[in-house]
């Protein structure tokens, strides 16, 4: 994923108020390709053992048990500079600071459930995408 791809989930907040149209409309217009997609739910060891980054902090149990609760859009993107890119479209963690017109700023409750994660390293969109997906092809 080298540089042009990047990993997003919309996270169980956003896909219960159904603002899964609403989100993929924004990273499309934003130029990102969808290069894989799925529909899915995390058991509490899959959030668990994706969040394991986490596992030290206090609000990791939290964390699992939010992410667990309910279905998520797991997808990787594709655009030249999409880490960074799909960092600024989603907006800050909390909300109240994204910037006007991100995602984070349109669609998130609070700090906790913010709508969407973003990969934030080229590495990470790697790891993360194999996480949900088989190698992909690059192209």
């Amino acid at each position: 994923m080298s540089g042009n791809r990047t990993f997003t989930m919309i996270k169980p907040d956003a896909v219960e108020k159904n603002y899964i149209g609403a989100i993929l409309e924004k990273i499309n217009a934003a130029g990102f390709k969808i290069v894989a997609m799925k529909y899915t739910r995390l058991s509490k060891a899959d959030a668990g053992e994706f969040y394991a980054v986490h596992k030290e902090r206090p609000f990791y149990s939290d964390l699992v048990d939010y992410m667990s609760d309910g279905p998520i859009v797991a997808a990787i993107l594709e655009k030249d500079n999409a880490v960074a890119d799909f960092r600024e479209l989603i907006g800050a963690t909390n909300p109240e600071e994204a910037a006007e017109g991100t995602i984070r700023k349109l669609y998130a409750e609070s700090i906790s459930a913010n709508a969407v994660h973003g990969s934030d390293s080229d590495e990470n969109a790697q790891i993360e995408g194999n996480f949900f997906f088989s190698q992909l092809e690059r192209h």
